[in-house]
């Protein structure tokens, strides 16, 4: 079995035991998922999820959100931590969105990463989630997992990206992603992975290079 293959093995698995591959930010339109997705980092989506409903209400336009005050983002957001950078992200992004791309939140990397706080993974999460495109959301779990199960072998971002672009199909990449932090948070958790339940295990690596199961 080869590489892709043993992808494709991996794929059906994760959607037989996660068949809802969906974001667990909650969100109604791009603009939303991006700031949501800034707020994000460093801070669990729960809590995010906790925070946005007031930010929203009081910003519900690209327009509101380029006419505010930093300092009052930065009250509303204060819980999700690095909260006056992303606040200040958050207001510049959406001036940059305005003046440069004529309101709308862009559908290609290139241009997603050029707003301010925007990195290739939250560019990836929207393409895929908005635009419907392949995508590749490196987070944390996807680059644990997939060194483990040996789909890659960097913990680099970018560089992991480029090596699950390879072998993932395009049209499965996105919910790939998604079944990976489902799966990072219920099963495959870091530093105490729950092996013996996992339903990955005939295609792991780490698994079969411990030996779990043949004591």
């Amino acid at each position: 079995m080869n590489i892709k293959e043993k992808a494709l093995k991996i794929i059906e698995a994760l959607k037989k035991e996660y068949p809802d591959a969906i974001c667990s930010l909650v969100y109604p339109d791009p603009l939303q998922l991006l700031i949501a997705t800034r707020l994000a980092a460093q801070c669990t989506d729960k809590r995010v999820n906790m925070i946005t409903p007031a930010l929203f209400e009081k910003y519900p336009t690209l327009e509101d959100f380029c006419n505010a005050d930093v300092k009052d983002v930065e009250e509303i957001i204060k819980s999700c931590g690095f909260y006056r950078t992303k606040a200040a992200d958050i207001v510049k992004m959406s001036r940059q969105i305005r003046d440069n791309f004529g309101g709308v939140v862009p559908d290609n990397i290139e241009d997603l990463t050029t707003l301010s706080g925007v990195g290739r993974k939250t560019a990836n999460l929207i393409i895929g989630d908005v635009y419907n495109k392949p995508a590749v959301v490196c987070d944390t779990h996807l680059i644990r997992i997939s060194n483990l199960l040996g789909l890659a072998s960097t913990k680099n971002p970018l560089k992991c990206e480029m090596e699950l672009r390879e072998i993932l199909p395009p049209e499965e990449s996105n919910d790939f992603c998604h079944r990976c932090v489902l799966h990072g948070r219920a099963v495959c958790v870091a530093r105490r992975p729950k092996c013996e339940i996992c339903v990955l295990k005939d295609y792991c690596d780490y698994y079969l290079s411990q030996n779990i199961g043949e004591i």
